[in-house]
């Protein structure tokens, strides 16, 4: 019995993945910019995007969202010298081209610091410690600001009231820097598994709580990653160099 010819299956057509490229950026947010919450900068990105007119990679789901990545959320009132977000784009764009069309968005109260684009299976930014200055008001007694720092590095262990419990921490590993400098506390604080320290608790153990009603400004001068990137490749790392805005690799 001859079997009747079948037809000739078509190749199926190959699967498409979508692009996503992630891109590293370091800003300053300063001024009246650093008075809006977390939540408020996320969404400042998510409208920058779309006016440089940017691809981003979006979430799945029902009410996709530009993929937009902070490795640590800053306080209210802080303003920040050195930021990260990292953006996922669904282009291909060299860092120099994603750098000035961030740029000549001229948000204000935002500075571009760097852009960096990440190799394929970079790990994503994860917090490893963050850096402060704290101005020390006028009219204190800057002896008992040291006094009350030695103090504090004397003490194995200090407690926070946090949410309703007491959290207990580790002087020397999550203050590993407390100094005076200039007129200003240096302080580094790691992030850990448990709660992190955050300035204004330094203050409280210090016993100086009313230091920001009396005119003291906390800033973020560091972000410090696990995994850091930089290259000397302008096809993958730009910096600015803010003192005459140049723009270097």
């Amino acid at each position: 019995m001859s079997q009747e010819p079948t037809e000739p299956q078509s190749p199926q057509p190959p699967v498409l993945v979508p692009l996503r490229i992630r891109y590293r950026i370091r800003f300053e947010k300063k001024d009246l910019l650093r008075w809006i919450s977390h939540r408020d900068l996320a969404r400042l990105w998510e409208r920058i995007i779309r006016r440089v007119a940017l691809k981003p990679s979006m979430t799945e789901g029902f009410h996709p969202k530009p993929r937009i990545g902070f490795p640590s959320a800053l306080a209210l009132g802080v303003e920040s010298f050195d930021e990260v977000v990292e953006l996922d784009l669904a282009e291909d764009l060299a860092p120099l081209e994603l750098l000035t069309r961030l740029e000549n968005d001229n948000q204000p109260g935002l500075t571009i610091r760097s852009v960096g684009k990440l190799p394929e299976g970079f790990k994503k930014a994860q917090l490893l410690r963050s850096d402060y200055t704290l101005s020390i008001p006028d009219g204190t007694d800057v002896l008992k600001v040291q006094d009350a720092i030695e103090n504090l590095k004397q003490q194995e262990t200090v407690s926070i009231q946090r949410k309703k419990k007491q959290v207990v921490a580790k002087v020397a590993t999550q203050i590993p820097t407390i100094e005076i400098d200039d007129q200003q506390i240096r302080i580094s604080l790691a992030a850990t598994d448990a709660a992190s320290l955050k300035p204004n608790d330094v203050l409280d153990l210090l016993g100086f709580d009313d230091w920001i009603e009396n005119g003291c400004l906390i800033s973020r001068v560091r972000v410090a990653l696990e995994s850091e990137f930089e290259s000397d490749d302008p096809n993958q790392f730009v910096r600015v160099n803010l003192s005459d805005t140049t723009k270097t690799t």
